[in-house]
């Protein structure tokens, strides 16, 4: 195997693995040795690096890594004196624990979802909740975290050490009580599953817009919800109908050439009807009789996109109406921003302009890649041909993401050669 592709199949096994590792090694050292278990399995991901680059991989990299991550944090706690009997950690534990089926009955049995509702305690604040849970189950960096919750960087970096401290002191174990404490904490959980997939849907950074390995265990841990009892609500289904969607599209958004294809030109024989069939089912089960949750809003306009054979048949109107809804529900300058898209296709490029103005001057304004994007198009249509220019070259300046970049050069490109 060359060097890339195991560099890829380490970063693969990090996406995939690095919160199971986390979560299993919390569970069984406890959450007071948060710091001690990070440490190790960040070490174990190197010393993979350094003896996959010349050898074979093992045959099974999770259990190599799970072991070599234990032995660390065993010989951290010896040299600590704080090292605890570790008959309850053997190899052949950690071996079985890796492959058991997981099982959701009166308590969540998986490690991940374990650690989520423990990172989701009720003594931190959300912003700390959601923090610790992006990084400890999903391996997030913190450029990928302050994306998601409009950020700096920094900001994000000193709530993480915060919350971490907080975390080690108010959780003793990732056991919860069954009833109330997955109720009560159900709907920050399934904004983290949100954000972890939103992240695999559209990488803010790198050189891939789609990683699909988050956007996958993303809908296995939702569904994972669905088997338990005070978790299966229909908020839960309406988050695994809106992921069924988008993960729909996930061929078509990407061409041979492994370039970004804008929503008008997408192939949409190459759409899943398997994950749509999937997605309409979930929906169904999502019904309510009144207060949609923002997740069967977002669920209804991507069935739209999805149901649409042609791109002109679209269901523009309808789309509008459901993110008119979700503002007046709760206001997100993201929600307005996207909002655009189907108010320029109902209304016209004119009148989408001076929605874009007023936001622009609003206090919610955000200076973003997507706002720029969408100025150019408006711009282009208007046959503003210098601010289309002008816009793309700030979206350019402003992406963290290599393909997007690139998808705006292209853009460019075009309109330099008008």
């Amino acid at each position: 195997m060359e060097t890339m592709g195991r560099e890829h199949l380490v970063e693969h096994i990090f996406r995939h693995e690095y919160g199971k590792i986390i979560a299993f090694l919390t569970y069984k050292f406890g959450p007071s040795h948060l710091e001690t278990i990070e440490d190790a399995v960040q070490e174990a991901l190197i010393k993979a690096m350094q003896i996959w680059g010349f050898n074979e991989p093992p045959t099974n990299p999770t259990a190599w890594l799970l072991r070599v991550a234990k032995n660390k944090v065993i010989d951290s706690l010896r040299k600590q004196k704080k090292m605890v009997d570790d008959a309850s950690v053997s190899d052949h534990a950690l071996s079985s624990s890796v492959q058991e089926e997981v099982r959701l009955n009166t308590s969540i049995s998986d490690s991940q979802l374990k650690m989520i509702f423990a990172c989701c305690h009720p003594s931190l604040s959300q912003e700390y909740q959601i923090i610790l849970s992006l990084k400890l189950i999903a391996g997030f960096g913190n450029k990928e975290i302050a994306k998601a919750l409009l950020k700096k960087n920094e900001t994000v970096a000193k709530s993480f050490t915060r919350a971490k401290q907080r975390f080690k002191s108010n959780v003793k174990t990732l056991n919860i009580p069954v009833e109330l404490g997955l109720k009560s904490r159900l709907n920050i959980v399934l904004k983290v599953i949100y954000l972890l997939f939103s992240e695999g849907y559209a990488s803010s950074s790198g050189e891939v817009l789609i990683k699909k390995d988050i956007c996958i265990e993303a809908i296995r841990l939702a569904t994972l919800l669905t088997n338990n009892k005070y978790c299966n609500q229909p908020e839960v289904h309406a988050l695994i109908a809106l992921m069924n969607f988008h993960a729909s599209r996930f061929d078509a958004r990407i061409d041979e050439n492994g370039e970004i294809v804008d929503l008008e030109n997408q192939n949409r024989t190459l759409y899943d009807s398997e994950m749509i069939k999937s997605g309409i089912q979930h929906l169904e089960l999502s019904r309510v009789k009144m207060n949609p949750s923002h997740y069967h809003l977002q669920a209804a306009i991507s069935f739209f996109h999805c149901s649409a054979k042609r791109f002109e048949e679209t269901d523009w109107e309808s789309i509008l109406q459901l993110y008119d809804l979700q503002l007046a529900r709760q206001y997100s300058p993201i929600i307005q921003l996207n909002r655009l898209v189907p108010f320029h296709k109902v209304h016209g490029a004119e009148k989408a302009m001076i929605e874009l103005q007023h936001f622009e001057k609003s206090a919610y304004f955000i200076d973003n890649a997507l706002f720029n994007a969408i100025k150019a198009q408006l711009m282009l249509e208007m046959k503003n041909f210098s601010g289309s220019k002008k816009a793309l070259k700030k979206a350019i300046e402003l992406t963290q993401n290599a393909l997007e970049r690139k998808h705006f050069y292209k853009k460019l490109e075009a309109l330099h050669a008008q």
